[in-house]
């Protein structure tokens, strides 16, 4: 099934962009009065004709609106210490895509030996693995920020929570053991949350009512003991993805599986 992003779809039209439209004309030879499928990127899925086949910019007539296209029961932060390789951090933005991610924050830890990163490439990236796995959401890409910064923007975040929707379930994933605070699975985590509920349970309900989960991942060098203690603090609980010592990137991706396995 091939798929293509239109980023507007507006009145009963779906609009391509030029890479889009080169892809879908030139490349796959579609011509005015074929049917094609558009996502918006947004959650919904179109059955389309094309009414316009211009190459730099198609168009094409929505037929039928899917809305919840392709998603999946929970909304899943995953908040990752790019790694000093960009190439193992883009790994992690496709393979958590395709998994299942609906956002992704860059943050830079204290010990991070990345201080710098640029999310374009990520951007490119997240919307190839969403179209290649049959999603219609693209997960959001965060602009980098600090650990406690991202970690205390959260704290700011629930103060304004009213209505019906739940606190997220908060979780970092660090190496070292902490006596005062020991670490679970994240398996357990997950099954003893008020959020350890199956799938079937939550179908039909809207984005802001599925369940918040939020996991915390270090860079190469980890956590720094202070950061540990900031997140502990703010709520989160500490977790291990198992006896494996996992890179940055391999944890992250093994995060977003096992909340995915969770609510299958």
């Amino acid at each position: 099934m091939e798929l293509f992003y239109a980023y507007e779809v507006d009145g009963g039209i779906a609009r391509l962009d030029a890479e889009e439209s080169g892809h879908c004309v030139r490349v796959l030879r579609h011509r005015a009065g074929d049917g094609i499928s558009v996502i918006d990127g947004l959650g919904s899925m179109f059955r389309c004709r094309l009414s316009d086949d211009n190459p730099k910019g198609a168009v094409a007539e929505v037929l039928e609106t899917f809305p919840g296209w392709g998603s999946h029961p929970y909304h899943l932060t995953l908040a990752c210490c790019p790694t000093k390789n960009n190439e193992r951090f883009e790994w992690f933005v496709e393979k958590a895509t395709e998994v299942g991610v609906d956002r992704i924050v860059p943050v830079i830890g204290e010990r991070s030996e990345r201080k710098v990163y640029k999310t374009d490439r990520a951007v490119r990236i997240a919307l190839s693995a969403t179209k290649q796995s049959l999603k219609a959401r693209i997960p959001v890409i965060d602009e980098p920020l600090s650990v406690r910064s991202f970690i205390d923007s959260l704290s700011f975040r629930q103060n304004e929570v009213s209505g019906g929707i739940s606190a997220p379930l908060k979780l970092i994933a660090y190496c070292f053991e902490d006596d005062t605070h020991p670490r679970i699975s994240i398996k357990d985590a997950l099954s003893t949350s008020s959020h350890g509920m199956s799938a079937s349970s939550f179908h039909g309900l809207s984005v802001e009512s599925v369940p918040q989960i939020i996991v915390l991942i270090g860079p190469e060098g980890d956590f720094s003991p202070e950061e540990a203690r900031h997140a502990l603090d703010a709520g989160f609980i500490p977790v291990h993805l198992g006896s494996s010592r996992l890179r940055t990137e391999t944890a992250a991706v093994t995060a977003a599986e096992a909340v995915y396995f969770h609510f299958l």
